[in-house]
C-alpha cells in the first residue's frame, strides 16, 4: 500500500498535473472524457487550491478569481448613471 498522503501529493505536484486538475475541475471531466464524481471534483478543487497557495500563484491566475469592476466604470461605480445601472426606469410599468 502506498504511503502517499494528500499533503505529500500536493508537495510533489508538477505544474502539468496542476493544469490537468484545474482543467478537469473546470470541465467536470477527465482528459479521457469520463465525468468526475462529486467527490473527485471536491478533491481536485482542494488540490488545485492548495497547490496555488503553496506555490504563490498570483491571485488573478487562481481558480475562481473574479476581477472587480463595474459596467465599464471606475472600480467604485460612482460614475455609472442610474440608466446604465438599470435603475432609470420602473420595469413593472409597461
Amino acid at each position: 500500500m502506498s504511503d502517499m498522503t494528500f499533503e505529500r501529493m500536493i508537495q510533489q505536484m508538477t505544474p502539468t498535473i496542476y493544469e490537468s486538475l484545474k482543467q478537469a475541475v473546470a470541465l467536470r471531466k477527465w482528459p479521457d472524457g469520463r465525468f468526475l464524481t462529486a467527490e473527485q471534483t471536491e478533491l481536485c478543487l482542494e488540490a488545485v487550491m492548495r497547490y496555488e497557495a503553496e506555490n504563490n500563484v498570483p491571485a488573478e491566475q487562481r481558480v475562481g478569481y473574479l476581477e472587480r469592476r463595474t459596467c465599464g466604470a471606475d472600480s467604485s461605480g460612482s460614475d455609472v448613471s442610474p440608466e446604465q445601472a438599470g435603475l432609470g426606469q420602473d420595469v413593472s410599468r409597461g
